[in-house]
C-alpha cells in the first residue's frame, strides 16, 4: 500500500509557538509542524517497548498526526487498520448543501491508501451461497434465494429481468452471482480488481444497506436489504432514491412483501394502462401464493420490524434507525448533543465555506462533537460515534469524508461489526453519485 514518508511531514511550516503550542485543533496540527518537547522525547524512548505490545487505542482515529507506519503499529494486520485520514478524489457533491471543496482536515499529499489492484480476484467457491458470502461479506436471507426461484418461473432464461416489463425493476448486486455474470471476470475495464463491496452501492447506501434491485435511473431508485449487524440477517427490505435524498424507507421484511407493495402502488396509478394492470394483477396473485407457501409475511410492518422499533436508539438522517446494544444501566449509547436541524446547519456552514480560514472556523463545532465521541467511546457508549458518522455520511459531500473515516470504522469495530468498517472505507475511496455502479461492466 502507498505510504507517506517522513519527508512530507517536514515540509510543513513550523508553528510560531513551536514545542510550546497551546492549540488543540487537529486541523492546526495538520497545517503546521510541531517539534517535540524534550520531556516528550525522553518519555517516548522509555515507553517505546511497552507501546509495541499495547492494544489499539481508540484515540488513534481522532489524532490526525497518527501515521499508519509508526513503529508501534509494526506487525499489525493492514486490513484491520482503518484509513482515518486522506482526501477523496471522487465525484461532485450530490446537493447544494454538501459543498464542493476537499475537507481542510486533509492536507495536500495525504491520500487514502490505494486498494490492492494487482492480480486477479480470488477463485469463487462452488457453493452459490458461499460464493455470495465471500464476495459481499454477508449472508443473504432465505427469501433472497426463494425470490430468485420465483423469478426463474417467470423468466427462465433471464430471471434477473422477470420484473422489468411490469415494474421496471432489474435484479442486481448479489443476484448477479446467481445469474453467473461474474464468471470469467477478474478485473474491471480499467484493469483494477473487481470489488464486490462496491457492486451497485449507491451514493447514500450506508454499510447496513445492500442493493439487490434497481429501478428508475432518473431518481436512482433501488431496493435492498437493511441489517443492523453484518453477522445477522437483514431486519427489512428498504428503498432509496439516491438522486433525491438519503432517506431509507422500509417495505416489509422480505422481497415478496416489498414487491407486492410496489405492485399495489402501480395498480393505483391512473397512468397504468389496462394491459399492464392485467399483468400486474396476475403477478400479484403469484407473489401472494409463493409467499404463503414459504410462510413469508406480506405485511408492510411485520412483527419482527415492530420488535426492532423498540430497540432503535435514534432515527439518524437516513430515518431507518440505528440499533446498538444498550445494557440495563443505559451504557452503549448517548445522543449527539445537537438537534438534527442544528447539526444540518452546522454542516451546511462547513460545506458552504469559501476559504480555508472560514472552513477552519466552521469546522470547530464539529471537531468538538468528535471529541465528545471520543469521551463516549472511552465510556463504552459506542452508539454516539455511529450516529454522528452516519449523519455526516447521509448529509453528503466529500468535505466530510475524512471526518467520517475517523468516526465510522472505529464505531463499527467497537461494536464488533468489522465488515461494515471495511465497506465504509472502500466506499469512501470510490464514492460515486451516478447510476452506472456495476463492478462487472
Amino acid at each position: 500500500m502507498a505510504t507517506k514518508g517522513k519527508g512530507a511531514l517536514d515540509s510543513k511550516p513550523l508553528c510560531q509557538f513551536g514545542a510550546n503550542c497551546y492549540r488543540r485543533n487537529p486541523q492546526h496540527f495538520q497545517q503546521f509542524r510541531h517539534p517535540k518537547r524534550k520531556v516528550e522525547e525522553e518519555e517516548e524512548q522509555i515507553d517505546v517497548k511497552k507501546k509495541k505490545n499495547e492494544p489499539k487505542k481508540i484515540d488513534r482515529y481522532f489524532k490526525p498526526g497518527k501515521k499508519s507506519d509508526d513503529k508501534e503499529d509494526e506487525g499489525e494486520d493492514e486490513d484491520k487498520e482503518p484509513t482515518a485520514r486522506g482526501s477523496h478524489t471522487g465525484p461532485d457533491v450530490p446537493n447544494a448543501e454538501a459543498g464542493k471543496d476537499t475537507n481542510k482536515e486533509v492536507e495536500e499529499g495525504e491520500e487514502f491508501e490505494e486498494e490492492e489492484d494487482i492480480g486477479d480476484s480470488p477463485a469463487s467457491p462452488v457453493s452459490i451461497r458461499e460464493n455470495v458470502k465471500q464476495k459481499f461479506m454477508v449472508e443473504m436471507p432465505e427469501d433472497f434465494y426463494d425470490f430468485w426461484e420465483f423469478c426463474k418461473t417467470e423468466n427462465p432464461k433471464k430471471p434477473e429481468d422477470a420484473l422489468l416489463k411490469p415494474l421496471g425493476f432489474k435484479l442486481v448486486g448479489p443476484y448477479d452471482i446467481l445469474a453467473g455474470k461474474h464468471k470469467g471476470i477478474t478485473k474491471k475495464k480499467d484493469g483494477k480488481r473487481v470489488n464486490f463491496l462496491l457492486h451497485w452501492r449507491y451514493y447514500y447506501d450506508p454499510p447496513e444497506f445492500q442493493t439487490v434491485i434497481k429501478g428508475d435511473d432518473s431518481k436512482q431508485f433501488h431496493m435492498g436489504y437493511f441489517r443492523d449487524d453484518p453477522n445477522e440477517m437483514p431486519v427489512f427490505v428498504a428503498e432509496n432514491s439516491a438522486k433525491v435524498n438519503s432517506t431509507i424507507t422500509a417495505r416489509g421484511d422480505n422481497l415478496f412483501a416489498a414487491i407486492q407493495y410496489y405492485i399495489d402502488e402501480k395498480l393505483k396509478g391512473k397512468d397504468t394502462d389496462s394491459a399492464i394492470k392485467s399483468d400486474l394483477k396476475n403477478l400479484r396473485e403469484k407473489i401472494n401464493s409463493s409467499a404463503k407457501k414459504k410462510d413469508y409475511s406480506l405485511d408492510q410492518k411485520s412483527k419482527s420490524m415492530k420488535a426492532r422499533d423498540k430497540k432503535v436508539v435514534c432515527k439518524s438522517f437516513h430515518a431507518a434507525g440505528i440499533v446498538v446494544p444498550v445494557d440495563d444501566n443505559g451504557v452503549g449509547y448517548r445522543e449527539v448533543p445537537e438537534t438534527d436541524a442544528d447539526l444540518k446547519k452546522m454542516l451546511k456552514k462547513i460545506a458552504a465555506s469559501k476559504t480555508e480560514s472560514e472552513r477552519d472556523k466552521n469546522f470547530e463545532p464539529l471537531q468538538e462533537l468528535m471529541t465528545l465521541v471520543q469521551f463516549a467511546n472511552d465510556e463504552c457508549d459506542y452508539g454516539e460515534g455511529l450516529e454522528l458518522g452516519i449523519n455526516l455520511f447521509c448529509y453528503g459531500g466529500e468535505v466530510f469524508h475524512s471526518s467520517i473515516l475517523r468516526l465510522l470504522p472505529l464505531a463499527y469495530e467497537l461494536l464488533n461489526r468489522d465488515v461494515f468498517s471495511k465497506i465504509i472505507t472502500a466506499h469512501l475511496r470510490n464514492r460515486k453519485q451516478g447510476k452506472d455502479l456495476s463492478q462487472l461492466e
